[in-house]
């Protein structure tokens, strides 16, 4: 249970939260004395951190129906409110990652919008059961292809476009009980193995030409979650790309 000092008693729901920005995104709340539940699909050393710090990590995998289901069932029965659902977890697969095409494009349609569907809609009741905020908040993590597509990453960018088109439609069927937002990031962070080349190319793709880290989905998450009437919007976090 939390604390009377906790700056929520309901929980945030975070899911692939444990690399990155979900990590980040996480470890900030927990910090400021939210609650938070983190779904994670493979163990690693982050879990176990996060539940050190008082989160409770639940082991599911987006991309099948079964483990969506019992997710569901898991929270259902454990919680009666949340302050609010944070949609990260994704998969970022390439044309080329599988052979069978019909099973990428499944693989990412469940992951970034049958999940993220079924769970508003499951969850909807306690989300509305929050207290300590006029509404209650949901955050889809889009991504700054969906407005342009991608060549390489076809099914991906078609599934996180279709993520972005629930913002519209949940914000218009939960209001004014909860708000629905979505946070479309391009680059924010490198991976540790990527290359001089590479790290030049990307940053030359914004107007900014820099990698602002994680912090930048922090600070949008914190907005959102603080405002009273935003809903229905992206929050692009691009550094100007789409100007270049």
């Amino acid at each position: 249970m939390p604390s009377k000092s906790a700056k929520s008693s309901a929980p945030v729901l975070i899911t692939g939260g444990t690399q990155r920005l979900g990590l980040a995104i996480a470890e900030d709340l927990l910090q400021q004395g939210y609650p938070v539940i983190v779904t994670y699909r493979r163990d690693k050393p982050a879990v176990q951190a996060l539940r050190d710090k008082g989160a409770d990590c639940v082991k599911a995998d987006f991309s099948d129906e079964q483990s969506i289901s019992q997710f569901i069932g898991y929270v259902l029965a454990n919680y009666q409110a949340l302050r609010a659902l944070i949609h990260n977890a994704s998969q970022w697969l390439n044309n080329m990652a599988l052979d069978n095409q019909h099973q990428l494009m499944q693989t990412m349609w469940s992951v970034h919008v049958s999940a993220p569907y079924q769970l508003n809609l499951a969850f909807e009741e306690l989300l509305k059961n929050q207290a300590e905020q006029p509404a209650g908040d949901i955050i889809h993590m889009t991504d700054y292809v969906a407005e342009k597509g991608s060549s390489k990453h076809i099914a991906y960018a078609a599934s996180k476009a279709a993520l972005a088109n629930l913002t519209h439609s949940f914000a218009a069927k939960l209001a004014p009980a909860v708000k629905v937002n979505s946070i479309a990031p391009s680059l924010l962070m490198f991976n540790q193995d990527d290359q001089p080349e590479y790290r030049a190319k990307a940053l030359a793709k914004s107007l900014m030409g820099l990698e602002p880290g994680a912090g930048e989905a922090v600070a949008a998450v914190n907005y959102l979650l603080a405002s009273q009437y935003i809903t229905g919007r992206t929050i692009g976090l691009d550094g100007g790309r789409h100007l270049v």
